[in-house]
């Protein structure tokens, strides 16, 4: 290299990091600090209409903005190239019409493609009480759940507590498509009835943090206890509790009326296919700020839906 290209190469090495200090200067001042810039992966649910054989493995483009700007999209991995790790959390005081579903979930358990790993875990009156620590052995996953005890001792005073303790079970799990599948009343009373509104409840509120810190969609299925409300408000509370959880960590709520389900069935088969179209999108944000990001991810085909967080906490 002769000295006059070393001079020159030499002056673009000095302008790219002038250009990179004032980058990050201008974060530390502007309160954005672009040089946190870091990979992030969330959960997207793609349905696509039309024949199946006109869908079937076929990518969507997307549009992503973080805070309202648009981000570099890294990578879409696929179903096959990504395993699922499910928790399936059933509560266990639930009307007994409950208990002859348990079949119906392991074998919702079973159907599941190889390679995934499952937990499954009861919430109950203290703490959550996990039946089978995430394994690969889906079998034996399907048959630690067992009938839900059906009584009001079992009765915890705030499922979230419990489905947040389950979420922190995803951290010892290496990276990849996360889900829960909750079967629940949704009623937090643990600071009164008032609680139990949907945008009262704190630690609904934390469940959704924890969840989209995690990266972990929340399917739930709502279904009243054995011992019945005393106030039809909770209800209704509970089924609103469960819709917000869902929405904003890109999962799906399902109910029947205010009652307990004829059958799960026709739910598990949703979240299933649900959980088939579920690809891990990586994208690179630039706002490097701690705090609440919002997202938002439109497709740029016109026959696709899309279903995703509504933001994640950094």
């Amino acid at each position: 290299m002769t000295k006059s290209a070393r001079t020159r190469a030499l002056f673009v090495v000095i302008l790219v990091l002038l250009s990179l200090g004032g980058q990050s200067a201008q974060g530390q001042s502007g309160g954005r600090s672009r040089g946190l810039a870091k990979p992030i992966t969330v959960p997207v649910t793609i349905r696509i209409r039309g024949p199946k054989l006109q869908v079937e493995g076929r990518f969507v483009n997307l549009l992503l903005r973080e805070d309202g700007e648009v981000q570099t999209i890294l990578s879409l991995r696929r179903p096959a190239e990504n395993p699922i790790f499910l928790a399936v959390l059933i509560q266990d005081d639930l009307a007994s019409s409950i208990a002859t579903e348990t079949k119906g979930i392991a074998d919702f358990v079973r159907r599941l493609p190889g390679g995934s790993r499952v937990m499954i875990g009861y919430i109950r009156a203290g703490s959550l009480d996990v039946r089978r620590k995430f394994t690969i052995d889906l079998e034996k996953a399907a048959a630690s759940i067992r009938v839900p005890l059906g009584t009001a001792s079992a009765s915890p005073f705030n499922p979230f507590v419990e489905i947040i303790e389950g979420l922190r079970k995803f951290d010892a799990q290496p990276l990849g498509r996360r889900a829960i599948v909750v079967i629940s009343d949704g009623v937090d009373i643990s600071r009164g009835l008032d609680s139990s509104s949907p945008g009262q409840s704190l630690d609904l509120q934390r469940a959704i943090t924890e969840a989209q810190r995690r990266s972990v969609p929340i399917y739930s299925i709502y279904a009243p206890p054995a011992a019945a409300f005393g106030n039809q408000l909770l209800g209704a509370n509970g089924q609103g509790c469960l819709a917000r959880l869902s929405a904003e960590t890109g999962g799906e709520a399902f109910f029947q009326g205010t009652g307990a389900p004829v059958s799960l069935e026709p739910f598990l088969k949703q979240i299933e296919a649900s959980m088939e179209r579920q690809i891990a999108l990586t994208y690179l944000s630039t706002h490097g700020n701690k705090g609440f990001h919002r997202l938002e991810i439109k497709p740029l085909e016109g026959d696709a839906e899309i279903r995703h967080p509504a933001g994640y906490t950094r």
